[in-house]
């Protein structure tokens, strides 16, 4: 960061130096993402990373912090696709759980790698403040889970 940034940032609060941190990784790995060579949606590259073992829709759903009727269309187009499948969940039998596919697993290898290296590239953070920075990213996330979850998003 040039010095002028870095002296117009200093004078504002850590919570807004923050905030403009947090907002312009956003953005800058959105853009990267865009970059990706898949056929898949940004929705279903969101579910596949999230798909890191089987899980039922109602709990993906919270996961992604979406609908539940957002996770069947995905959840359609990824079945179709041959990247998972739906099993009964042997606990509740009413219940179905998403299963990747060996296609599933191999393009959630690619894109959690992918993932990796965008945000290494983004970031400019080392290893050790990668992880300190998923630890407080972690904790922001609980914390909205919490206390902040949109209404639509609500069991």
């Amino acid at each position: 960061m040039s010095d002028d940034i870095s002296t117009r940032l200093g004078r504002l609060s850590p919570e807004i130096q923050a905030m403009m941190g947090v907002y312009a990784l956003y953005w800058k790995l959105e853009e990267s993402f865009d970059c990706i060579e898949t056929d898949l949606s940004h929705q279903e590259c969101h579910m596949l990373i999230k798909l890191n073992a089987p899980k039922r829709m109602g709990v993906l759903a919270a996961d992604m912090l979406t609908v539940p009727s957002t996770i069947t269309a995905t959840a359609d187009a990824l079945e179709q696709s041959g990247h998972l499948t739906r099993q009964r969940d042997p606990e509740d039998r009413r219940a179905w759980l998403l299963i990747l596919t060996e296609q599933g697993e191999e393009a959630r290898n690619m894109l959690v790698a992918v993932a990796g290296e965008l945000f290494r590239s983004a970031s400019g953070l080392n290893s050790e403040e990668t992880a300190e920075f998923a630890r407080l990213a972690c904790k922001i996330r609980e914390n909205i889970l919490k206390t902040g979850i949109p209404e639509g998003l609500k069991k």
